[in-house]
């Protein structure tokens, strides 16, 4: 969003918080323990850093003030945690790792299948892509819960039949009572992520994100406007407030002068008509009114694809075996840069994870690495003296499973088992 009149600083917006507290303190106090538990003042409502991963919750930020995430210590359950999860636990541990608020719109991100009796969670099995293979595997295996990273429901469902592959899937998961869920771009999305991973694998080097993430404000507009008296404000408040009744009215006032007093409101998308029309009946508000459009606040840290600053840069031809090392394949498809040979060095590295041609667009970078690109997206960056590494699309996401299997065990008990799936893998290969 933009301002269209002047500045402001946000006065409604999504700000982070965590509720792992509530969570894990309940299980001390029945049947776990804590490794360690620290002092944590009722004031700490902002973000908890842990591994690059945060946590989120809705909440106001006070006016004028700018969003900022506080690191605070992070606790997790002991070695000697024992008992199985429910699904919706398991569920808030993952909203803690990555918020599905930092998904792209038009992602079909969280709980996909949810079984009709609810059981104990023992078992999950992180994969890429939910096929066929897989699904064997998680049978095989009593899977309880499938994190699957890429959704296999995306687009709106009008039946159920055994004819199409993925709507089989979700009648077999159904059937053995095996739930499903997908992050997929909150995975990307977010800090310490898939694309925090792969520009990873260059070595280290200054990390900045390529397409920011926004913070959601549940207060968009702010209308300014003069009364005459505190009384006629009262009324005006009390009809404002009947406008908006899903979210709290907040307003402040000044009184520069002894003959008029100064408004300030903010309100959300829904409430802006009939708070404009509520404030047009009145004579005073009506000839003073301006109204203002509300900047959404970005997340430092968080968004689609990063570029890196190397810090000791390295040849076109290192930077390939250090992507294959990190990746796990033997092979990659190269496309040089005008100009480019294999000894030029490569300084900047711009990622995106899966295909990444719509985030990598204009952005001034030696080397691209993502895992798909069309013919012309890749003769446009060639001609621009940018080199292309292609991976192939999973390719370029499947190993941050492993990492993601560590962060999220040590935060469930001992009794829960996360495997990676070992039937997983890209359709394509190299003949």
């Amino acid at each position: 969003m933009r301002v269209l009149q002047s500045p402001l600083m946000l006065t409604g917006c999504r700000s982070l918080s965590w509720t792992l507290f509530s969570l894990t303190y309940r299980r001390l106090c029945t049947r776990r323990s804590l490794s360690t538990v620290p002092s944590i003042p009722p004031s700490l409502l902002s973000a908890s850093h842990s591994h690059g991963f945060f946590t989120s919750q809705q909440t106001s930020v006070p006016q004028h003030s700018s969003l900022q995430l506080s690191p605070t210590r992070h606790f997790s359950l002991s070695a000697h945690c024992s008992g199985p999860m429910e699904l919706k636990e398991v569920l808030q541990v993952l909203e803690q790792l990555a918020p599905l608020s930092l998904a792209e719109s038009w992602d079909n991100v969280g709980l996909l299948v949810e079984p009709s009796k609810s059981r104990p969670v023992k078992t999950i099995l992180l994969t890429n892509d939910l096929t066929d293979a897989v699904m064997d595997e998680a049978e095989a295996m009593t899977c309880d819960l499938i994190i699957s990273y890429h959704p296999p429901l995306f687009r709106p469902i009008k039946r159920l039949v055994q004819k199409d592959w993925k709507q089989k899937l979700a009648i077999r998961a159904v059937e053995a009572r095996i739930a499903i869920f997908s992050p997929h771009t909150s995975w990307d999305s977010v800090k310490g992520g898939v694309n925090d991973w792969l520009v990873g694998g260059l070595g280290s080097g200054q990390v900045s994100v390529l397409s920011q993430a926004l913070g959601g404000a549940s207060q968009s507009h702010k209308l300014e406007f003069t009364v005459k008296s505190t009384e006629e404000l009262n009324g005006v408040l009390e009809e404002l407030k009947a406008c908006d009744s899903e979210s709290t009215l907040q307003h402040s006032v000044s009184r520069p002068d002894n003959n008029e007093v100064h408004v300030s409101i903010t309100c959300s998308d829904s409430a802006l008509t009939p708070s404009v029309q509520t404030l047009l009946r009145h004579n005073a508000p009506s000839l003073s009114l301006s109204i203002l459009k509300l900047e959404k606040p970005p997340l430092p840290g968080h968004g689609q694809g990063r570029l890196s600053v190397l810090e000791q840069p390295v040849t076109l031809a290192t930077a390939i075996q250090k992507v294959k090392s990190h990746l796990g394949l033997s092979h990659l498809r190269l496309a040089l840069g005008s100009g480019q040979t294999l000894e030029s060095s490569v300084c900047t590295v711009a990622v995106c994870a899966g295909s990444g041609a719509s985030v990598l667009d204009g952005v001034k970078a030696d080397l691209y690495i993502t895992g798909e690109m069309s013919h012309h997206e890749v003769l446009d960056a060639v001609a621009k003296g940018t080199n292309v590494l292609l991976s192939e699309h999973s390719n370029s996401e499947r190993g941050f499973l492993a990492v993601f299997r560590e962060k999220l065990a040590v935060r469930l008990p001992d009794s829960v088992t996360v495997a990676v799936s070992k039937a997983d893998r890209d359709p394509l290969e190299v003949v």
